[in-house]
């Protein structure tokens, strides 16, 4: 028996993303080669190991991969308590609007449209890396792409009107209008990987004196949650565009982040 294709079976029946599942697999192989058994005990040992060497976030990710797999052998009564992670009052490492229009617009100027669109659509359509990948050609002539999350509730990701007239042009200008295929492709005309879009996002950060810290895909998701408030105020649209489960999760985008708060305090604070 064939515990580890099992599991991944049993995590495939929960609708889990191909990114939760990769996670989670690499949590019980970890797990598997270095404890003996399920016994409170290594439980115990492992969340100290997560503890000393990951950031809480990673370590409550964890977590939740071995209780699932704690669920999945019937040791539920073994589950593990995730870690308290004190939420910070400000957003960091959020690329600002300036230096998105200026990434647009050296990308642009450079003729590296696949990237100059890989940005407008990671900022304007609030995608996740993982669902950007997942775009095609039909989706932009729709408008739209339909995505189902972890629970297999259904999501939808608009593509601005600006934003599917300039691409249907380029896609045409290409002669890739009428073939049904994925949006970004590399040179072998495969879909290109999440790596290599934060990978290459880095290197044009740099190319281009943008901070790195600030480019990053999730960063462009960040940067949408926030002028979507300061231009429509209303954080429950939001949080359903957002794909968020809670509404809590969303008021994070209420905040300003440390660069906005630290120019605030150098113009009040005079005394």
């Amino acid at each position: 028996m064939n515990t580890q294709k099992n599991f991944e079976a049993y995590l495939r029946e929960n609708n889990l993303s191909e990114n939760t599942i990769r996670a989670y697999l690499w949590v019980y192989n970890y797990y598997s080669s270095h404890y003996s058994d399920l016994s409170p005990a290594n439980l115990l040992s492992f969340k100290e190991y997560l503890i000393i060497r990951y950031k809480p976030q990673t370590v409550n990710q964890r977590i939740q991969a071995i209780n699932k797999y704690l669920e999945f052998t019937g040791h539920g009564h073994f589950k593990i308590h995730t870690v308290k992670i004190h939420q910070k009052n400000f957003l960091e490492n959020v690329i600002s609007m300036a230096d998105y229009k200026y990434f647009k617009q050296r990308l642009r100027k450079d003729g590296l449209m696949e990237w100059y669109f890989v940005i407008w659509y990671l900022a304007a359509t609030r995608a996740r890396i993982s669902e950007l990948i997942q775009i095609k050609t039909d989706n932009v002539i729709d408008g739209f792409i339909d995505m189902y999350t972890k629970g297999g509730k259904l999501r939808r990701i608009y593509i601005p009107k600006r934003l599917q007239k300039e691409t249907l042009l380029w896609l045409e200008n290409n002669n890739r209008l009428k073939q049904s295929d994925f949006l970004f492709i590399n040179h072998l005309g495969e879909p290109i990987t999440t790596r290599g879009i934060s990978n290459r996002l880095k290197v044009f950060a740099k190319k281009y004196g943008i901070n790195p810290k600030v480019v990053y895909p999730h960063s462009f998701r960040h940067m949408f949650a926030k002028n979507f408030l300061n231009k429509y105020n209303d954080i429950a649209l939001l949080a359903d565009l957002m794909g968020h489960e809670s509404i809590e999760t969303t008021r994070i985008y209420l905040r300003r982040t440390s660069t906005e708060q630290q120019d605030l305090v150098n113009k009040v604070v005079t005394w």
